[in-house]
Protein backbone atom coordinates (compact mmCIF):
# COMPACT_ATOMS: atom_id res chain seq x y z
CA UNK A 1 0.00 0.00 0.00
CA UNK A 2 1.09 3.43 -0.35
CA UNK A 3 -0.36 7.21 -0.16
CA UNK A 4 1.33 8.88 -3.06
CA UNK A 5 -1.25 8.09 -6.12
CA UNK A 6 -3.45 10.95 -7.37
CA UNK A 7 -6.95 10.35 -8.82
CA UNK A 8 -9.38 13.06 -9.43
CA UNK A 9 -12.53 11.09 -7.63
CA UNK A 10 -9.88 10.55 -4.39
CA UNK A 11 -8.44 13.89 -4.37
CA UNK A 12 -12.41 15.57 -4.32
CA UNK A 13 -13.18 12.88 -1.11
CA UNK A 14 -9.53 14.19 0.39
CA UNK A 15 -11.57 17.92 0.04
CA UNK A 16 -13.99 16.84 1.50
CA UNK A 17 -13.17 15.36 4.24
CA UNK A 18 -10.73 18.29 5.30
CA UNK A 19 -14.00 20.23 4.67
CA UNK A 20 -15.64 18.22 7.30
CA UNK A 21 -12.56 18.67 9.98
CA UNK A 22 -11.30 15.33 8.88
CA UNK A 23 -7.90 16.01 8.62
CA UNK A 24 -6.54 12.37 9.79
CA UNK A 25 -8.95 10.48 7.72
CA UNK A 26 -7.95 12.41 4.77
CA UNK A 27 -3.76 11.72 5.35
CA UNK A 28 -4.90 8.38 5.99
CA UNK A 29 -6.18 7.47 2.71
CA UNK A 30 -3.95 4.44 1.59
CA UNK A 31 -3.76 2.97 -1.90
CA UNK A 32 -3.64 -1.21 -2.75
CA UNK A 33 -1.77 -2.01 -5.35
CA UNK A 34 -4.73 -4.07 -6.70
CA UNK A 35 -8.54 -2.69 -6.47
CA UNK A 36 -10.55 -4.15 -3.76
CA UNK A 37 -14.21 -3.95 -4.71
CA UNK A 38 -15.32 -6.39 -2.32
CA UNK A 39 -15.55 -6.03 1.96
CA UNK A 40 -13.83 -8.91 1.83
CA UNK A 41 -10.36 -8.21 0.01
CA UNK A 42 -10.28 -4.92 1.24
CA UNK A 43 -10.17 -6.66 5.15
CA UNK A 44 -7.88 -9.34 3.77
CA UNK A 45 -5.75 -5.92 2.30
CA UNK A 46 -5.96 -4.35 5.66
CA UNK A 47 -5.41 -7.48 7.96
CA UNK A 48 -9.01 -6.34 9.88
CA UNK A 49 -12.20 -8.05 10.12
CA UNK A 50 -14.48 -7.70 7.27
CA UNK A 51 -17.33 -5.86 9.26
CA UNK A 52 -14.99 -3.44 9.64
CA UNK A 53 -14.95 -2.08 6.07
CA UNK A 54 -17.90 0.62 5.79
CA UNK A 55 -19.17 -0.61 2.47
CA UNK A 56 -20.73 2.18 0.23
CA UNK A 57 -23.81 0.75 -1.66
CA UNK A 58 -26.42 3.47 -3.65
CA UNK A 59 -29.86 2.46 -3.82
CA UNK A 60 -33.04 4.21 -4.58
CA UNK A 61 -35.70 5.00 -1.91
CA UNK A 62 -38.86 5.02 -3.99
CA UNK A 63 -36.88 7.15 -7.13
CA UNK A 64 -34.21 9.08 -5.25
CA UNK A 65 -30.40 7.58 -4.14
CA UNK A 66 -29.82 6.59 -1.46
CA UNK A 67 -26.57 6.04 -0.04
CA UNK A 68 -26.26 3.22 2.39
CA UNK A 69 -22.80 2.69 4.35
CA UNK A 70 -22.99 -1.01 5.82
CA UNK A 71 -20.73 -3.51 7.40
CA UNK A 72 -18.91 -5.72 5.25
CA UNK A 73 -20.02 -8.38 7.93
CA UNK A 74 -23.39 -8.45 5.85
CA UNK A 75 -26.07 -7.65 2.88
CA UNK A 76 -28.46 -4.95 3.29
CA UNK A 77 -32.07 -5.91 3.61
CA UNK A 78 -33.87 -3.83 0.93
CA UNK A 79 -37.51 -5.02 2.62
CA UNK A 80 -36.41 -4.04 6.16
CA UNK A 81 -34.56 -1.10 5.11
CA UNK A 82 -37.75 -0.08 3.02
CA UNK A 83 -39.72 -0.58 5.86
CA UNK A 84 -37.56 1.63 8.09
CA UNK A 85 -37.60 4.52 6.59
CA UNK A 86 -41.24 4.14 4.85
CA UNK A 87 -40.30 3.87 1.07
CA UNK A 88 -39.26 0.97 -1.79
CA UNK A 89 -35.62 0.63 -1.20
CA UNK A 90 -33.68 -1.25 -4.76
CA UNK A 91 -30.01 -1.75 -6.14
CA UNK A 92 -29.65 1.70 -8.50
CA UNK A 93 -28.20 1.40 -11.89
CA UNK A 94 -24.19 1.56 -12.55
CA UNK A 95 -25.61 5.36 -14.53
CA UNK A 96 -27.50 6.50 -11.49
CA UNK A 97 -24.38 5.79 -8.88
CA UNK A 98 -22.09 7.75 -11.30
CA UNK A 99 -24.47 10.58 -11.91
CA UNK A 100 -25.21 10.73 -7.72
CA UNK A 101 -22.06 10.30 -6.33
CA UNK A 102 -19.27 11.37 -9.45
CA UNK A 103 -17.87 7.86 -8.53
CA UNK A 104 -17.97 4.03 -10.10
CA UNK A 105 -19.11 1.03 -8.02
CA UNK A 106 -16.25 -0.46 -6.46
CA UNK A 107 -14.77 3.01 -5.10
CA UNK A 108 -18.13 5.07 -4.06
CA UNK A 109 -17.05 7.21 -1.14
CA UNK A 110 -19.20 8.24 1.93
CA UNK A 111 -18.49 11.71 0.77
CA UNK A 112 -16.88 13.89 -2.42
CA UNK A 113 -20.27 13.67 -4.26
CA UNK A 114 -21.64 16.37 -6.53
CA UNK A 115 -24.53 16.87 -4.21
CA UNK A 116 -25.54 15.60 -1.02
CA UNK A 117 -26.78 12.13 -1.23
CA UNK A 118 -29.40 10.93 1.62
CA UNK A 119 -27.38 8.42 3.88
CA UNK A 120 -27.51 5.70 6.17
CA UNK A 121 -24.88 4.02 8.26
CA UNK A 122 -25.31 0.90 9.62
CA UNK A 123 -25.39 0.74 13.64
CA UNK A 124 -23.35 -2.21 13.10
CA UNK A 125 -20.52 -0.24 12.14
CA UNK A 126 -20.30 1.12 15.98
CA UNK A 127 -18.91 -2.40 17.10
CA UNK A 128 -15.63 -1.39 15.72
CA UNK A 129 -13.28 1.12 16.99
CA UNK A 130 -11.52 1.73 13.55
CA UNK A 131 -14.15 1.64 10.33
CA UNK A 132 -12.40 1.73 6.88
CA UNK A 133 -14.45 3.07 3.84
CA UNK A 134 -13.65 3.36 -0.05
CA UNK A 135 -12.04 7.03 -0.87
CA UNK A 136 -13.08 7.28 -4.75
CA UNK A 137 -11.43 4.81 -6.11
CA UNK A 138 -11.17 0.88 -6.10
CA UNK A 139 -8.07 0.77 -4.90
CA UNK A 140 -8.36 3.28 -2.02
CA UNK A 141 -9.62 3.22 1.42
CA UNK A 142 -9.76 5.55 4.36
CA UNK A 143 -9.71 5.34 8.20
CA UNK A 144 -12.54 6.64 10.64
CA UNK A 145 -14.83 5.73 13.31
CA UNK A 146 -18.76 5.01 13.20
CA UNK A 147 -19.20 8.77 14.95
CA UNK A 148 -17.30 10.42 12.21
CA UNK A 149 -18.79 8.44 9.63
CA UNK A 150 -22.20 9.68 10.91
CA UNK A 151 -21.00 13.35 11.48
CA UNK A 152 -19.17 13.97 8.08
CA UNK A 153 -21.59 11.88 5.67
CA UNK A 154 -24.87 13.65 7.99
CA UNK A 155 -25.94 10.42 7.81
CA UNK A 156 -29.10 8.37 9.51
CA UNK A 157 -27.65 5.75 11.87
CA UNK A 158 -29.86 2.80 11.24
CA UNK A 159 -29.79 -1.41 11.25
CA UNK A 160 -29.65 -2.20 7.52
CA UNK A 161 -31.18 -6.24 8.25
CA UNK A 162 -33.23 -7.36 10.91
Amino acid sequence: MSTSTSHPAVDRVRTALVAEGAVSAADGIRWFDEAATTAAAAAHALSVEAGAIANSLVFTLDDQPLLVLTSGAHRVDTAFLGDRLGGRVGRAPKELVKEATGQVIGGVAPLGHPAPVRTVVDVALAGFDVVWAAAGHARTVFPTSFDELVRITGGEPSPVTP
